[in-house]
């Protein structure tokens, strides 16, 4: 069993605001309508442009997030589409989509190697702007050999996020006891310690609301 993961530079909906952004999009689609959940620092231009060009039934926000339903699925909007592509090379598309770089990418599945090289030979000939970023050989998907990769399981960070979470781990903030405080860690970073906090808390609830479902 073979499994590739690709780019593809498009024009949809869901592309177009995350080209030159921080935007990202995952995408869950049943046929009739898609769910969308959308990170970033300014996720306004993703909303907007979903509302014009395919229209939203349900929308939560949260700080620099949102979970957006779709009036209807993207694949009605459009002519061109992978999923239509891969029947006929003995494939399978993984959620969820995503989207981000002004590209979309989706990990697919095929049982030989040849199908996904033959599926990739097509789109191209179709005139496709395909990035293969990975393809590798696989078990079959095993509680202990999960499809799911960490980097698809942990959040979206921003940069200040990271920084701040990476240097509590590394001065033993997560200690018993502790061995560093927040001012502290504000010191170092050059910022003030409420600044320094939220940038902790605001880490921490997205690594542990991802994770949590993982638990049960």
């Amino acid at each position: 069993m073979y499994e590739a993961t690709i780019a593809i530079s498009d024009s949809s909906a869901y592309t177009k605001p995350t080209d030159g952004t921080d935007c990202r999009i995952e995408l869950w689609c049943n046929e009739h309508a898609d769910l969308l959940y959308v990170t970033g620092s300014t996720i306004e231009p993703v909303i907007s442009q979903v509302v014009t060009d395919i229209g939203i039934d349900e929308l939560i926000r949260g700080d620099g997030e949102a979970v957006i339903i779709t009036s209807s699925c993207l694949k009605r909007h459009e002519t061109t589409y992978i999923e239509r592509y891969l029947e006929s090379h003995n494939s399978l598309l993984l959620p969820p989509l995503r989207y981000e770089n002004g590209a979309k990418h989706c990990r697919i599945l095929a049982i030989e190697s040849e199908s996904l090289s033959n599926l990739y030979a097509e789109l191209v000939d179709d005139g496709f702007t395909i990035d293969v970023q990975s393809k590798r050989e696989i078990d079959a998907p095993t509680q202990s050999s999960p499809l799911l990769t960490l980097d698809q399981v942990l959040p979206e960070l921003t940069a200040r996020q990271r920084e701040t979470i990476m240097l509590a781990v590394d001065n033993g903030y997560y200690e018993l006891p502790r061995e560093t405080t927040t001012e502290a860690l504000a010191d170092e970073l050059g910022v003030s310690r409420r600044t320094a906090e939220d940038h902790l808390r605001r880490a921490e609830r997205k690594i542990i609301t991802s994770l949590v479902s993982y638990l049960y």
